[in-house]
């Protein structure tokens, strides 16, 4: 029988990409006792990048959609960090959501909520989570969202 986030994931049509390897000199995720960083995870659909700047050339939903993606990604690196076992994943305590943006642009919250709905949708309480969204001027490759997290584990 399937573990009920893979089977909250099928029923949603969705599946989680492998975990990305890192593009850079760092590493996926670090476990810190019963904690799990996980690094920026970028929009990143089954098609390549989604790039792109919000109030420019995405809107607000398109942007929620590139933070959809890197939830999926999150969840990826979080399972990859359990080794497959999705009975340690206790609980998503914070995301911290970046958004290429212009200096006008303000629905960053509802930009990350993207993700947030999604880990909701997938965890249940245990998805709902601290947050902070912040806009940048530019993000790595020009993506239209970066996504990083903290995962309470058993």
């Amino acid at each position: 029988m399937p573990h009920p986030i893979d089977a909250r994931l099928a029923e949603l049509g969705l599946t989680l990409p492998e975990a990305p390897a890192p593009a850079a000199n760092y590493v996926p995720f670090v476990s810190l006792g019963n904690q799990l960083f996980v690094s920026g995870q970028i929009s990143q659909g089954p098609d390549g990048l989604i790039t792109g700047k919000l109030g420019e050339n995405l809107t607000v939903a398109e942007g929620a959609v590139a933070a959809k993606h890197c939830a999926l990604s999150l969840l990826a690196q979080a399972r990859a960090a359990c080794g497959g076992d999705w009975s340690r994943l206790v609980r998503v305590v914070k995301l911290t959501g970046f958004v290429n943006c212009t200096p006008d642009f303000n629905d960053q919250p509802r930009v990350i909520n993207g993700a947030s709905d999604l880990i909701v949708e997938l965890l249940g309480e245990a998805g709902r989570h601290a947050r902070s969204a912040v806009g940048v001027s530019s993000l790595p490759l020009g993506v239209a969202v970066e996504i990083e997290a903290v995962f309470e584990l058993r």
